[in-house]
């Protein structure tokens, strides 16, 4: 039998959580485990503003890893053409493009196994130059050696990206070239420099509910929550072993996805919950059961690293409509 979810005061974040908890928390009806997600949400946060941000792709394609979802990785036949690291100067001018769109964060995205020494100086521009357009600055660039964390901070880094994807238990079916705690020593590295943590993961990918449970257990027990909590729905893309499954077995029922964002809220009440891949195909419907569950930041732009996002008009009329608006600068800090 699970074990009973203690309420004494929900708002508060903990560490302690256990598994049988979250999972209590999967198993509660619906509109309860929404209600009380959307009260903890408005401890912290007004409800009625979203962060946005924008993902930018600046080394596409070509990775070494062989993450069963990736349209990027150098193990799958999708189509995808390997570029180089772009010029400092098309990642400004894309930054001011977001910038004039309405994103408050530009992200950064490399399909690198880990970061070489020798693109630090030219990634380091980037973030510099992103920084002082007046951007909040974040990137993912795979692993990283604590050196080379403490550099990135130095050159202005708000934010590193760095999902576990899964949990623990299922993560075998995801990745093999790369190990959950090298993932937990990129996190640790990333904190003991002094820059802020976006952490979260894919759901949809074949996994049970256990392994969602067990995967926010994982985000729930680190020595500090994520700044950000990305919770992306896979998007299957032919060519890959978990987009050929999941477009054979099916995707995740919307309703369970707005479950997995609910507990997300629970277990991190103080992380920015951000709807990540995946918004593309979810109906206006779904979007504004995940706002009332807690998620309070998306991706807007058009694109996600190689995947579709709705378009900036489309977004701006979803927000009109929900009597949204834009998070001010600085408001998720």
């Amino acid at each position: 039998m699970n074990a009973p979810v203690r309420f004494a005061d929900p708002a508060l974040p903990r560490h302690d959580w256990t598994r049988d908890e979250i999972e209590a928390l999967f198993d509660l009806p619906f509109t309860e485990l929404v209600f009380r997600a959307a009260s903890v949400h408005r401890r912290w946060f007004d409800p009625t503003e979203l962060q946005l941000s924008q993902l930018l792709s600046v080394k596409t394609g070509g990775c070494a890893e062989n993450c069963g979802y990736c349209s990027q990785s150098a193990f799958f036949k999708t189509g995808l053409k390997a570029e180089k690291l772009m010029e400092l100067d098309e990642v400004l001018a894309a930054a001011k493009k977001a910038q004039d769109g309405g994103a408050q964060r530009f992200c950064m995205g490399a399909a690198w196994r880990d970061l070489k020494d020798r693109d630090l100086p030219r990634v380091a521009e980037m973030i510099t130059g992103v920084k002082a357009l007046g951007l909040e600055t974040c990137v993912t660039l795979g692993m990283l050696k604590a050196e080379q964390a403490v550099a990135l901070k130095d050159a202005g880094l708000d934010y590193y990206n760095h999902n576990l994807d899964t949990s623990p238990e299922y993560y075998a079916q995801v990745v093999t070239t790369r190990t959950y705690d090298d993932r937990l020593d990129t996190l640790q590295h990333v904190r003991d420099a002094g820059i802020s943590t976006c952490c979260g993961g894919i759901v949809g990918m074949g996994e049970s509910r256990v392994d969602r449970a067990s995967f926010l257990h994982q985000l729930a027990t680190l020595p500090v929550h994520p700044d950000s909590l990305p919770v992306n729905a896979l998007v299957p893309i032919a060519g890959t072993p978990l987009g050929d499954k999941v477009n054979r077995d099916g995707e995740i029922d919307p309703i369970e996805f707005v479950r997995t964002v609910a507990v997300a809220r629970l277990v991190c009440p103080k992380s920015m919950v951000r709807l990540s891949a995946g918004r593309d195909d979810m109906s206006r419907e779904t979007q504004a059961l995940c706002f009332l569950a807690g998620a309070n930041s998306i991706f807007i732009g058009g694109k996600l690293l190689t995947t579709p996002l709705p378009g900036q008009d489309e977004d701006s009329l979803l927000l009109k409509d929900l009597g949204m608006r834009p998070m001010a600068m600085g408001a998720s800090a």
